[in-house]
């Protein structure tokens, strides 16, 4: 297998975008990726693109054909796909694939959502199609009550506080003030966190994601061609995927996501890495309860641990393991199929040293992860800077 290098980053601003069109939207992101590596007139080979749900938010499906056709880039195949969250992680892993194999030299990643043109009750609805419709959606969970029960499981297993949780979310406001594409650009307290209006307890409104419009794109390329396009070739150097049951009910543990641990333990194998080796990570932060779980699955703590290490302080921009410098997707914002690879853009930025006031000291390590619905899918990326 080939290795395989970002040569190009793009992303829209993430938020409420009513005057800017799904179309407009992926046109961006993908022309701000092409003008970042420089690739004016180079043969794109493929394109995949993460996308929960088109029909549902803007009654368009078909979207590979329609985004192939007003990017400039048809004929060329464009795919679109889809795993509810994790929709633009696994384009990404899509695409690295396709350049590994051979098949194509120069890919798209790229991953869009565009949440705001229903009101919050269809979205609601949409969001809800990701989980068990049979023994969750039909009886009222919605996403927050799911995670709502990992957290007092948590809280009950380990003595995890909602204060805790609370500073995950002051953490990551904090980071996307720094962040010119995020959604939020206010600091909060730990205090206004919990005094928030309730969602489903222990789960308060500043813990929960926004419903948020965006796009991103990168670009794949051989590693041995990248510096044609680049002085800072990022790899990626490992990378895994794995399902678990959609239901919470049929799961091993309400504490334990298995997709994320068992995605990790194949990235860090291809990777060759540990996760001690790591110097910053964009992990899946939908709620305040799923940051603290999934550094615990990715082995960047103890499992239980996760509450008492984030407030120590440990993933803070300037802590041991800055986790979320971007500002996650609590503080920048959740278009659902961009998640996937606006971490990745965010990884490049700060491995290039190119993240402005966020940026984490002597990054060279970045790790992405990125879940389906409550974790029935989970895909995880590692990358290293090439100098």
């Amino acid at each position: 297998m080939r290795r395989v290098a970002l040569v190009g980053v793009g992303q829209t601003k993430f938020g409420e975008l009513w005057d800017t069109s799904f179309r407009q939207m992926i046109i961006e992101a993908g022309t701000r990726a092409i003008e970042d590596a420089g690739m004016e007139g180079e043969k794109i080979g493929a394109m995949y693109v993460g996308n929960m749900s088109a029909g549902q938010f803007i009654h368009q499906e078909h979207i590979a054909s329609l985004i192939a056709d007003h990017s400039g880039l048809a004929p060329i195949p464009c795919t679109r796909i889809e795993a509810a969250c994790a929709s633009g992680g696994l384009a990404l892993r899509e695409a690295m694939i396709a350049v590994g194999s051979g098949i194509h030299d120069i890919v798209v990643a790229a991953g869009i959502e565009k949440m705001t043109d229903v009101i919050a009750e269809q979205s609601l609805e949409a969001l809800a199609t990701v989980s068990d419709q049979e023994w969750e959606a039909f009886v009222g969970a919605t996403f927050p009550a799911l995670f709502a029960l990992m957290a007092r499981r948590h809280m009950h297993e380990f003595g995890t506080t909602e204060e805790q949780m609370a500073l995950v979310a002051v953490k990551n406001h904090h980071n996307a003030r720094l962040n010119a594409y995020a959604q939020h650009h206010i600091e909060i307290t730990v205090d206004q966190v919990l005094q928030s209006p309730p969602i489903c307890s222990p789960l308060k409104m500043l813990e929960c994601a926004s419903i948020t419009d965006g796009a991103a794109c990168v670009i794949l390329a051989p590693l041995e061609e990248a510096r044609k396009y680049t002085d800072t070739p990022i790899e990626i150097v490992g990378a895994g995927q794995a399902s678990d049951t959609i239901a919470l009910h049929d799961r091993q543990s309400l504490v334990n996501l298995r997709s994320t641990r068992e995605a990790a333990k194949a990235a860090y194998q291809m990777a060759g890495l540990r996760p001690e080796d790591v110097d910053l990570a964009e992990v899946q932060d939908s709620t305040t309860i799923s940051e603290i779980i999934a550094i615990e699955d990715l082995g960047f703590c103890k499992k239980g641990e996760g509450g008492k290490v984030t407030e120590d302080g440990m993933t803070a921009i300037d802590g041991a393991l800055p986790i979320n410098p971007s500002g996650g997707l609590k503080g920048k914002g959740h278009p659902i199929g961009a998640t996937g690879i606006s971490q990745a853009v965010e990884i490049a930025l700060q491995l290039r040293g190119e993240a402005g006031k966020r940026q984490v000291k002597n990054a060279e390590i970045g790790l992405t992860h990125n879940i389906g619905g409550s974790g029935g899918t989970a895909v995880v990326h590692i990358f290293r800077r090439q100098d």
